[in-house]
């Protein structure tokens, strides 16, 4: 398969899934101030009132301006603002387990990839010290801001301790 016609066909995935009640990107505000259920889809409800984390109109997404360099990896990736409009459509078909898991993930969008995978690997059991996993929870909290995060890296820190999974010397 030539690789113009691959590119073509993961961005019109990506695309498809993004109209299709996939992600978006970007801050929206509401008259109440809360998306509920019937905006989702995000991208079919209120394509008209998201923004690509670079501040591109969802509706400006084309697969031409990817080929021709307008659009960047950046502008399809998922804001925080849209992870929260996400939480707001889970808690208002409660799910809040869900509504959770989206602003947790929605304060790590700023920690580099690289670094989230480092994390992930420390959470493993016995891969990680009491101390390295509250150093973690520090580093969450202060660096990035991400306290929802950092609670549950030191939850983490304190079962593993009781269940006798952390790292052994």
């Amino acid at each position: 398969m030539d690789q113009e016609l691959l590119m073509k066909q993961i961005v019109e995935q990506v695309m498809k899934t993004m109209q299709n009640g996939g992600a978006a990107s970007a801050p929206v505000s509401t008259a109440g101030g809360t998306v509920t259920a019937a905006n989702y889809p995000l991208a079919e409800n209120m394509a008209d009132k998201i923004k690509t984390p670079t501040g591109k109109p969802f509706t400006s997404l084309s697969y031409d301006k990817v080929i021709s360099g307008e659009l960047n990896a950046e502008d399809m990736r998922i804001s925080p603002e849209t992870l929260e409009l996400q939480a707001q459509v889970a808690e208002s078909v409660n799910r809040e387990a869900f509504a959770g898991n989206l602003r947790r993930a929605a304060e790590l969008i700023s920690v580099p990839d690289d670094r989230l995978l480092e994390i992930y690997n420390a959470l493993r059991p016995y891969r990680s010290s009491k101390q390295e996993l509250i150093d973690i929870a520090n580093e969450l909290d202060q660096k990035y801001g991400a306290k929802q995060a950092a609670t549950l890296v030191r939850e983490a820190a304190d079962v593993y301790e009781k269940r006798g999974r952390l790292k052994k010397f």
